[in-house]
């Protein structure tokens, strides 16, 4: 089995950084707005700000260290395989996901290069099948490669469905 590129770990790191921020922010107005308004009725107003201020920084810091802990997590446990058969992808950290894409019912192979991608040297493999309308797009997603392989996948995978049709 193959692994990501290490760029990827940035690509993880960043996802983590928006779903924990955007959880802190939800459950922050939900949690944080109340103990604040209880601590401001029972202490006063002048002593809440350097806690309201240790809390932010907290967060910050507990984002950060759960973002890079994720990102670790999901760049160990992304794998992918070109069998003869088809693409083997095997990812996730608490669940395991195991995905097999036949080349008989690959319809196309683009390489998607993002901002992050460009600074870090990597391509992302979308390989796509009839019949498949999922969230990423592709059910063959094949998120961080080296360039160049990612231009030898295609070509690969390409001459595989076209002499398949022929």
């Amino acid at each position: 089995m193959n692994k990501l590129h290490p760029g990827a770990k940035w690509q993880f790191r960043i996802g983590g950084y928006f779903l924990f921020g955007f959880l802190g922010i939800f459950f922050g107005m939900w949690i944080i707005v109340p103990l604040a308004g209880l601590f401001l009725g029972l202490a006063g107003s002048s002593s809440i700000l350097p806690i309201v201020l240790l809390s932010i920084f907290g967060y910050f810091l507990f984002v950060i260290i759960i973002s890079e802990i994720y990102a670790q997590m999901s760049y160990n446990r992304w794998f992918y395989e070109f069998t003869d058969e088809g693409l083997r992808l095997e990812r996730g950290i608490i669940w395991k996901r195991y995905s097999n894409v036949p080349y008989k019912r690959i319809q196309n192979v683009d390489v998607h290069r993002g901002i992050i991608a460009r600074m870090f040297g990597f391509s992302s493999v979308m390989i796509q099948t009839a019949g498949f309308s999922g969230p990423a797009g592709a059910e063959g997603n094949i998120p961080a490669i080296e360039m160049k392989h990612a231009e030898e996948i295609r070509n690969f995978v390409m001459k595989k469905i076209t002499s398949r049709r022929k």
